[in-house]
């Protein structure tokens, strides 16, 4: 079968009108209909920041993929373009994966994977995966410039380009699967389009997955980053408790030398629903990360309502003199803010008060007081279907949502902080809720589905202090 931008942009103009808006968010980032997942290119390009993504505009599951393309002044308010990439050729006929973009003299360069089968799609045998190139001039139709790196031998599974320039010589990642082990392999060009093999970047030991998808690797102060997403770890404890994990390794590297892995993998949100991200940089230099809201094999409930999946907020990157990454809201999110609302709570004790009538839209603010509250469990309740809360027993901060009705039930919780306050910025769109906590100490995100949007702040078998809490509304 065959496909083309012009046959997909009438389909979506189709699709939208048929959109039921309940749960389609307010603030982020979302396909005009149909499934979206990784998000892909995100860059700087004359005066717009771009997101591109991984999209079926034909159906709300996973499918044909093609890029999805908007673009914004300030990473909050997006304007959908058209598509930019559809798998209309030899290299890419089943499906153009995911990949980045970058910047080169006055072109937009989109590098991307291309995803065929020679033969039985049944096989992984018969499955080839390439990088390609297109190219653009006015960041909004692309010009393709066919395959610039061909499958290595014996590799099936060799997907996802990160491309960055470094001194004068580009290089690129990609995530491989080398028989049952996950690779970053690495590669350096003069020109984009002519690629020589620099080595394997990084292997998974034992217990670390079986293939690396989506492999990001960046700067920051003076360490590096390698970012991704790990298939196959196994659930420990509290750890890896998602099908699929995200995640880092903080090091030393330079050109032409071996990655020197400083830290072991450490989770990046630690919700239901955060993959594959992929970091750019702002032109002021900060690093910036956008993940997919969604978990594969999760039930995504917005699917019989025509589109699936979301990409999370922007978020910048800061890494610890311990080499720990912290994530917080980009200072662009806080331009969503409208009216802020303090809320008249001091003190819960075995009760549970109702805060907010509708929260719809809403960054939340809630510093707990840890040092003086000894309830067993405190913390907020949205509707019947959601709870972030202190699990003192525990010594955890959990975030539960329960819709047994979409088969959505479990918790997702990280460690308290050895502080005396919990400082927890809350935003809630219509069908998603991210936590940070703490300034960029942890983050937990995931997917929601409330009917009854009340927000109750509660406290039970003791009593619980906020130092502080309300709202800001969000446009």
């Amino acid at each position: 079968m065959s496909f083309s931008i012009a046959e997909a942009e009438q389909a979506l103009t189709t699709k939208q009108l048929q959109l039921n808006l309940r749960w389609y968010p307010q603030f982020h980032l979302a396909a005009r209909a149909g499934w979206i997942n990784d998000p892909n290119g995100l860059v700087w390009f004359d005066g717009w920041y771009h997101a591109f993504y991984q999209h079926n505009p034909y159906s709300t599951q996973w499918g044909p993929m093609h890029w999805g393309h908007a673009r914004s002044r300030d990473l909050v308010h997006w304007e959908h373009l058209p598509l930019a990439l559809a798998p209309e050729g030899p290299e890419d006929k089943d499906g153009c994966f995911s990949g980045s973009a970058v910047v080169s003299g006055d072109e937009l360069a989109l590098i991307y994977t291309g995803h065929k089968f020679h033969g039985d799609v049944a096989s992984d045998d018969n499955l080839y995966q390439v990088q390609c190139l297109a190219t653009s001039k006015d960041g909004v139709h692309f010009t393709r410039q066919g395959l610039v790196l061909d499958t290595p031998p014996d590799v099936h599974h060799f997907r996802d380009p990160k491309v960055w320039l470094e001194g004068d010589s580009w290089y690129m990642v990609v995530g491989a699967r080398v028989a049952e082990t996950g690779e970053v392999l690495l590669y350096r060009s003069d020109d984009l389009r002519q690629w020589q093999d620099a080595g394997v970047l990084a292997q998974a030991g034992e217990g670390m997955g079986f293939m690396w998808e989506c492999p990001d690797f960046f700067r920051l102060n003076d360490s590096v980053v390698l970012m991704f997403s790990p298939q196959g770890m196994t659930a420990t404890g509290y750890a890896n408790r998602n099908l699929y994990q995200s995640g880092y390794i903080v090091g030393q590297w330079q050109p032409g030398q071996p990655f020197s892995q400083q830290t072991a993998f450490q989770e990046l949100d630690h919700g239901h629903d955060f993959y594959a991200p992929q970091s750019f940089l702002t032109p002021d230099g900060r690093r910036i990360v956008i993940g997919w809201m969604d978990m594969w094999e999760s039930p995504m409930p917005e699917q019989q309502d025509g589109w699936a999946g979301m990409l999370s907020l922007p978020r910048e990157l800061t890494l610890t003199a311990d080499n720990r990454l912290q994530m917080h809201p980009a200072l662009e999110v806080d331009s969503l803010r409208q009216e802020w609302h303090a809320w008249p709570v001091n003190m819960l004790k075995n009760q549970q008060d109702c805060v907010m009538e509708d929260c719809t839209a809403a960054e939340i603010i809630l510093n707990w007081d840890l040092a003086n509250s000894d309830a067993e469990i405190y913390g907020v309740t949205l509707g019947e279907g959601m709870r972030l809360y202190v699990d003192n027993q525990s010594q955890r901060l959990v975030l539960e949502r329960n819709y047994p009705q979409f088969g959505l039930c479990g918790q997702r919780s990280v460690p308290l902080p050895a502080t005396a306050e919990l400082n927890l910025r809350v935003f809630f769109d219509k069908s998603s809720v991210e936590v940070f906590v703490n300034q960029g100490e942890a983050c937990l995100s995931s997917r929601i589905y409330p009917e009854d949007r009340r927000l109750q702040v509660f406290a039970w078998s003791g009593s619980a202090r906020l130092n502080e809490s309300g709202v800001w509304n969000l446009s």
